[in-house]
This record gives structure tokens, C-alpha cells and sequence, in this order.
């Protein structure tokens, strides 16, 4: 479990619930965690970071995810960005990119949700490159939902669809670029300070020198354990907190939830084990199932901690003050399934994969 700096946790604290319901404090955001260090975590030191690695940023945006879920949302968006630019081949784009990323003073965005439904044959690509001269292709498309996308300056990655049926290949798009249009923040239900909205991609002209890599349906696979793994850190803060919660109203008639409450937590340091083993070994990359497994898995146990907690406050829940935390929770959990890739497409891919299976197995 990852200890973040008292300054950052009592900011988080004081700020949760605004963030989860309006934008006022949305510019703060990434400044407070670049502040934090946070960004660092799980990148080299050669490269500017901390050191660590991947399974260590899981970590942290658990730690934040804690105190705020909106907070995590930014959180792990910018810092899959940062892990794509670890891991392309690209190695001028990353060390154009990465100093501001790390010290956020440019905010970094993740567009492949869509691109990871791609891969999985849930969706098609949705933005389409043809040529224009042999140094610059030009870009028509959108991305209908991303997050951390700030209006002082943002970077995306985004999958796009090749020129000529060549391979979808994943690229950078900025907010500076003429063509990108962001459209207003999206009118969430919660977790309104995430700077989430969507962008319109208008004849954009790009570079080859934005390229992350020229194969998306090569790549992607290995930066899949770290996009999901990441977002899993969302649910195990969630998680952790409703837990606490709970076990701090745990006494008089109410001590008949310590024994759900003992088996939540034994599944929950279950399933981050296996997350924490699968990032080390690498083997996500080669077995994606067990990663959405576990996924699904961290899904049902953050829905039934939150429903403890709601059960073990009782009434005051239900008062506007005392309840103002716990009520929180019940909006920020009620976003975990939906992150894409959500559990409805997870399970989908699976069951494809279980037929696909059993299809060879026949032939």
C-alpha cells in the first residue's frame, strides 16, 4: 500500500466531494498530484521518475483513489499516458513529451479505450488517416469520452484506422493541433472535476514523428496489462476506504457484518496479489483472461464494500452531512463497471474466447 504525502491527502480529503460533484476545483487536479510526485512512480529515474515500476503506480493511484475516485480517474488516465510513452519505440516523442507529463504541466490522456475494444473484435476504429504527401497523413474522426483533458493544454493517445487497409497504429494527437475541438465538459452524473470530455477530429494533420507505434494490433497487447492494471488501482482505493468505513462502525448490532467484512477484505488482498504477480511476471501480456478476470472480480468486491459501509452507517447515511461520504461512494461505485473496457464488454470478450476455445478443441 502506497503512503502518499500528508499535504496531498488532506487536499484530497477537503476536496472529494466537490470534485465528484462539480468542476470549480478541476484546474487543481493535476497540479496537486504532479506536486505530490505521484507521476514519478514506476518511471525510471534515468527517465526523471522514481523509480518502481508499473505494479508501484497501481499502487499509488489506489492510495488516491482512497480519498477521491475522481482524483484516481485523472490519475490513471495521465499515467497510462506516461506509460505508453515508456514503452514506445519512439524514443523523440518521449523524451519530448515526458518532462512536462511528469511535472504536469501538460496533461496526458488516454484515448484506447476504444483501440483495446478494437483488439478484443467488441468495436471499429473510430478515427480514419489518409495520405496527404509522403511526411503527414490527415485525421477525421472522434473520441466520444476521454478524461483529463484539460483546457490549459492536453495530450492523447488515440488508435487510428491505417491508410489503404495498411494496420490501425496508436498516436498523439494535442490540444494545440488545428482540427482537435473539444467539446464542453460532459454532463456526468458524478465526478465532474475529471475534465472528461469528448473531441472531434477535423482534418487533423499529423506527423509520423507523433507516431507511438506504426502496429496497433502488435502493440497494444503489451501495453493492455498496464491500461488495465492501472484502472484496477480505482477499485482497490475504492475498495480499501468503504472497508475502513465499515470496520469503524463495526460494534453493538452491527457486529453481524464483521464476518462479511473479514471475508471482503481476504478476497480483496486475494485479487490484488494475483494483479501484483501477473504485472511482475509479465504474463498478462501473453494471457489476457485472467487480467479481466480480476478485473470483474475487484468490480463485485468494491459494489459489495460500499454496500457495507451503507448498511453499517445506517440512517445517518441517509443525512446530507454525516452521510456526505458514504454517499460519494455509491456514485463514484456505481462508475467502476462502466470504465471502459466495462465489465458487459470484459465478460463479452471472455465468453468469445471461451468459444473460440472449445471450437479448436472440437476441430
Amino acid at each position: 500500500m502506497a503512503a502518499l504525502p500528508r499535504d496531498l491527502t488532506s487536499w484530497l480529503s477537503g476536496t472529494a466531494t466537490r470534485l465528484d460533484t462539480c468542476a470549480d476545483d478541476a484546474p487543481a487536479v493535476l497540479p496537486a498530484l504532479a506536486d505530490a510526485g505521484v507521476f514519478r512512480i514506476g518511471v525510471p529515474a534515468a527517465l526523471g521518475g522514481s523509480g518502481g515500476d508499473v505494479a508501484d503506480a497501481v499502487a499509488a493511484i489506489a492510495a488516491v483513489s482512497e480519498e477521491s475516485l475522481a482524483a484516481g480517474f485523472v490519475f490513471w488516465g495521465h499515467r497510462a499516458f506516461i506509460e505508453y510513452l515508456l514503452q514506445t519505440p519512439n524514443e523523440a516523442l518521449r523524451d519530448r513529451l515526458l518532462p512536462d507529463l511528469l511535472a504536469g504541466r501538460r496533461a496526458g490522456a488516454t484515448a484506447l479505450s476504444n483501440a483495446m475494444k478494437f483488439l478484443a473484435g467488441i468495436e471499429e476504429l473510430q478515427i480514419k488517416a489518409k495520405e496527404v504527401g509522403r511526411s503527414a497523413l490527415a485525421l477525421d474522426g472522434k473520441m466520444p469520452w476521454v478524461t483529463n483533458l484539460r483546457p490549459e493544454g492536453f495530450e492523447v493517445a488515440a488508435a487510428i484506422e491505417g491508410p489503404h487497409s495498411r494496420p490501425g497504429f496508436i498516436a498523439v494527437l494535442s490540444s494545440d493541433d488545428e482540427g482537435v475541438v473539444r467539446s464542453a465538459d460532459l454532463d456526468l452524473m458524478a465526478m465532474r472535476g475529471t475534465n472528461t470530455a469528448a473531441v472531434d477530429i477535423r482534418n487533423v494533420e499529423l506527423g509520423h514523428d507523433r507516431i507511438l507505434h506504426v502496429n496497433a494490433t502488435e502493440w497494444l497487447p503489451r501495453v493492455r496489462p498496464a491500461f488495465l492494471g492501472l484502472q484496477c488501482g480505482m477499485s482497490l482505493g475504492l475498495a480499501r476506504r468503504a472497508i475502513r468505513e465499515t470496520e469503524a462502525r463495526l460494534k453493538g448490532s452491527r457486529d453481524v457484518l464483521s464476518a462479511p467484512c473479514h471475508e471482503l477484505i481476504q478476497r480483496l488482498r486475494g485479487q490484488e496479489t494475483l494483479l501484483r504477480d501477473g504485472l511482475h511476471s509479465g504474463r498478462f501480456v501473453e494471457q489476457a483472461a485472467p487480467l479481466f478476470q480480476i478485473r470483474i472480480a475487484l468490480a463485485d468486491i468494491v459494489a459489495e464494500a460500499v454496500q457495507l459501509e451503507l448498511q453499517a452507517s445506517g440512517g445517518k447515511a441517509y443525512l446530507t452531512k454525516p452521510g456526505e461520504g458514504c454517499q460519494r461512494r455509491l456514485r463514484e461505485v456505481a462508475f467502476i463497471p462502466l470504465i471502459t473496457p466495462s465489465i458487459v464488454q470484459l465478460k463479452t470478450a471472455l465468453q468469445a474466447r471461451e468459444q473460440a476455445r472449445l471450437v479448436s478443441e472440437v476441430a
